[in-house]
């Protein structure tokens, strides 16, 4: 026997979960496959993701004994809604707007629709679907809990909400200081994690952190 961390995860898989994820692997990779560096010239991906003020279990705490042939147990991060901005088909369109200005800064895809990865699919519907036709979006479908946003701040906790500003602070500084080889390397990484997702039949891929 021995002791491993369970590993956390957004949300446990439903066998429709990884049916679809491999789905749309599938599809992606395909279309990725045809020409390579158009597909990447093309593609815009945006993300958003839950900033918490703490970590709800150490990694000490949450280790359980498996046998030596079992994986490290997963268990889904749940936590309280906390600020008062909702994400909304508004709040989205506005957000497509200012994207908008990419045909501004890359003529090659004036003539050619944009490849838009949205990994929050629950604001396609009502304002900005409409967007997406005016713009010339093609939106491509996004798997369940398919792409987080890499952990930055690991080791630091935010109690409360009187010290917002302090979090925010933060993620503002820690992505100024990021050089664009930060993005353009994980973009290079998805035809792996496209095969690799198909692979392990639409389970979580494992990611490792450099803290």
């Amino acid at each position: 026997m021995r002791k491993l961390s369970a590993r956390w995860v957004p949300r446990l898989l439903t066998v429709d979960h990884k049916r679809d994820r491999v789905t749309i692997s599938k599809q992606y990779l395909e279309m990725f496959q045809r020409n390579p560096d158009e597909f990447l010239r093309r593609f815009i991906t945006v993300d958003e993701t839950w900033i918490h003020y703490f970590t709800p279990e150490t990694k000490e705490q949450s280790k359980q004994w498996t046998s030596p042939s079992e994986s490290a147990p997963m268990k889904a991060k749940i936590m309280k809604l906390t600020g008062k901005q909702t994400i909304n088909g508004d709040y989205y369109a506005a957000l497509l707007d200012r994207f908008n200005i990419l045909k501004k800064k890359r003529p090659h895809l004036a003539k050619k629709k944009v490849l838009f990865h949205q990994c929050t699919s629950s604001h396609v519907p009502g304002t900005d679907g409409a967007k997406f036709n005016e713009f010339r979006y093609e939106l491509l479908p996004h798997p369940a809990r398919f792409s987080p946003l890499r952990l930055f701040h690991g080791g630091k906790r935010f109690i409360t909400r009187e010290i917002n500003h302090q979090l925010i602070t933060e993620i503002k500084a820690y992505f100024e200081e990021l050089d664009k080889s930060y993005y353009s390397d994980d973009l290079k990484k998805l035809e792996n994690r496209w095969i690799k997702c198909i692979e392990l039949k639409g389970d979580y891929i494992e990611i490792k952190i450099n803290r």
